[in-house]
């Protein structure tokens, strides 16, 4: 796989002056400063597959990781060539072989973004259940308390979400985004881009865990995915449906395990 991204980092913050109001009716101006968008189209074998609402860092993890997770491609090996152009608005990806897509379904996800799937791939489901694993309660104190040292942009913006990738009981990567699914999707494209074994990983993500969710950590096929948040009660089901670990309020000093009542 050649990957040619010419993006660079791109601008993740703009400063802003806004007028701050108090309760006693007071007023005052500040200096803030406040996350960006950014818009990229996903062309695959040119054809446009997907429009994406994200910020402009770690595109080349998130195009990867968004093509993992929708089922377009089912490994590194299906990829042929990724080019992001300077303007990190069009990414390019040439697959080895060519497959048959058909227009994406409508979908109103729980993406807080305006992320759009325009193709979708011809053929049986693409997710399968997961081998059973067991998750070491360390290792997921580990990545809470990772989190808890806070994130750069974030810190910032209090505009972005964040997604840590953890291996051993150690956080491999990090990386943050305006939605949760695309700074989860930027972790998978890691971990696709560099060969990582998925299923000795866990995913820890800031944000609430629906079924979309759910579908991409098992898509990723990692062994544990894990949220300061809460699931839905679809998310669970579905996460006992595929073995998938569901660990949520996990905090330094606390977690709980999502499991289906019996």
């Amino acid at each position: 796989m050649v990957i040619n991204d010419k993006s660079g980092a791109g601008c993740e913050v703009t400063e802003l002056k806004q007028i701050v109001v108090e309760a006693d009716g007071s007023m005052h101006e500040q200096d803030d400063v406040i996350v960006c968008e950014h818009f990229v189209d996903i062309i695959v074998n040119e054809r446009r597959a997907a429009s994406l609402v994200c910020t402009p860092s770690n595109l080349r993890y998130l195009v990867l990781g968004r093509l993992l997770t929708e089922g377009i491609i089912r490994g590194a090996d299906d990829v042929e060539s990724v080019y992001i152009c300077e303007s990190g608005h069009t990414a390019r990806v040439y697959l080895k072989q060519e497959i048959t897509f058909k227009e994406a379904e409508p979908r109103e996800a729980t993406c807080c973004t305006g992320n759009r799937m325009l193709l979708e791939r011809v053929y049986a489901d693409y997710l399968f259940p997961l081998k059973k694993t067991d998750i070491r309660p360390d290792y997921v104190f580990n990545l809470a308390k990772e989190f808890s040292s806070g994130s750069r942009l974030h810190g910032r913006t209090k505009g972005t979400h964040s997604c840590y990738l953890g291996k051993d009981g150690k956080c491999i990567f990090s990386c943050e985004d305006i939605g949760r699914h695309n700074a989860m999707d930027k972790c998978i494209g890691y971990m696709l881009e560099k060969g990582i074994e998925s299923e000795a990983c866990m995913l820890f993500t800031t944000g609430r865990v629906p079924t979309d969710m759910v579908r991409k950590a098992v898509a990723a096929r990692v062994g544990a995915l894990v949220s300061k948040a809460v699931p839905t009660d679809a998310a669970v089901v579905m996460a006992s449906d595929y073995n998938l670990n569901l660990i949520c309020k996990a905090w330094p000093d606390s977690f709980a395990v999502a499991n289906v009542s019996k």
